[in-house]
């Protein structure tokens, strides 16, 4: 599947990000989808080549704010 930008591909990640950001929260930790986001784009995503939808999704249910 091909992204025109990356706000098309993040809306597309929307799901995931809002229910990682819940689940912290029903652990007290608060976290934001943006903040999720920004993590995985700088640190996970920056230099990953042929990333599919299931394996960025896959890492946004892993994330963990202590990394």
């Amino acid at each position: 599947m091909e992204f025109k930008n990356l706000n098309e591909l993040k809306e597309r990640l929307k799901p995931a990000l809002t229910t990682r950001k819940n689940e912290l929260l029903q652990m007290e930790i608060i976290v934001s989808e943006e903040e999720i986001w920004d993590y995985l784009m700088t640190f996970k995503w920056k230099n990953a080549h042929g990333l599919t939808l299931d394996e960025m999704v896959n890492d946004i249910l892993k994330y963990n704010k202590n990394w």
